[in-house]
């Protein structure tokens, strides 16, 4: 018999909820720290408990920045039972059973109730393999060092038309010159870390046969494509938030924006490259002189674009074939 469990997490500790008894919704918590000693503790209260294998307790989690990532690993490793659902499902369900209040203890046990009432359909999660996991922290890493550079920039342009300063002026000047050194050494690891397996090293060559993809894009789109799996290629632009969305309130009818759901850095780094494919790859190029002839604003035309990309991505990882414009 498997027991359902639910983990609320947050940067300093962690709620645990357990569905003791579904039908009369008898339930128990347990707080712990979000630290080492505090997951042995809430493994080893997990199965003094419930009383049954390890492989046997499901427990539900949803991702909170990073600090779900330690104890996720942690609990897999242990033998216990993952799923990592979407917020925004899950915040749905609680929605449903009519839930006013939100507190962590009572977000733990929504949790549980969620993963019992969708354990036939939610797949457990597994880790990724180390190579994948090396090139996220890393892609992360990158990103960081990026922000970091464009602050600079925003500060040096403030500084030019603000009281100057020689110090200040080249304190600013030896910042950017070692972010964009250390960027430059951290793209260089990314790069031959991807060429050290083949697999990640041939979708990368196959991501930048498509007009558009370039560089920056195609390292971000090798762990996406890797990590994810995704079944279609609507799924995969549903994960990147680039469905349509209707809306429709009074005098405004039908119109269409993106869901915008998921990562908003990576969309940011794919509106880039679909300005570039707009002009430079022949199907996106006359799908947008399409939509625009169509009466669809250049807005419209490029969420369009971008949802295009990721499907043709998508089709040229599933074939492992490079790509080919459609147009005759």
């Amino acid at each position: 018999m498997r027991e359902f469990t639910g983990i609320d997490i947050a940067k300093e500790k962690f709620d645990i909820g357990w569905l003791r008894d579904v039908a009369t919704g008898k339930k128990k918590t347990k707080v712990f720290k979000n630290t080492p000693a505090g997951r042995q503790q809430a493994a080893d209260w997990l199965l003094k408990n419930l009383k049954v294998p390890a492989e046997d307790i499901v427990i539900t989690l949803e991702p909170t920045g990073v600090y779900h990532e330690a104890l996720m690993y942690f609990l897999h490793d242990c033998g216990f039972q993952i799923l990592l659902v979407n917020p925004g499902q899950a915040r749905k369900y609680a929605e449903s059973l009519g839930q006013v209040h939100k507190t962590d203890k009572l977000d733990s046990i929504t949790l549980a109730g969620y993963g019992h009432a969708q354990q036939h359909q939610l797949t457990p999660w597994q880790p990724e393999p180390p190579q994948l996991r090396e090139l996220k922290v890393m892609l992360r890493r990158l990103d960081a060092l990026e922000k970091d550079l464009q602050r600079e920039h925003n500060r040096q342009e403030a500084a030019r038309v603000s009281l100057p300063s020689e110090r200040v002026a080249q304190s600013l000047e030896d910042m950017i010159a070692t972010l964009k050194a250390e960027i430059q050494r951290l793209q260089q690891d990314i790069d031959d870390h991807i060429d050290r397996f083949p697999e990640l090293k041939r979708n990368r060559e196959l991501l930048q046969s498509i007009k558009g993809i370039g560089s920056v894009m195609s390292r971000e789109l090798v762990y996406l494509f890797a990590s994810k799996r995704f079944q279609s290629a609507r799924q995969a632009a549903a994960y990147l938030g680039l469905i349509p969305k209707l809306r429709e309130s009074g005098t405004l009818k039908g119109r269409t924006t993106l869901s915008k759901v998921g990562s908003a850095r990576l969309r940011a780094k794919l509106y880039m490259a679909a300005v570039s494919a707009s002009t430079h790859n022949p199907d996106i190029k006359a799908q947008k002189a399409r939509l625009l002839k169509a009466g669809k604003t250049k807005m419209q035309a490029l969420g369009a674009a971008m949802r295009k990309l990721i499907q043709i991505c998508f089709g040229v990882i599933t074939h492992q074939s490079e790509y080919q414009p459609q147009l005759a």
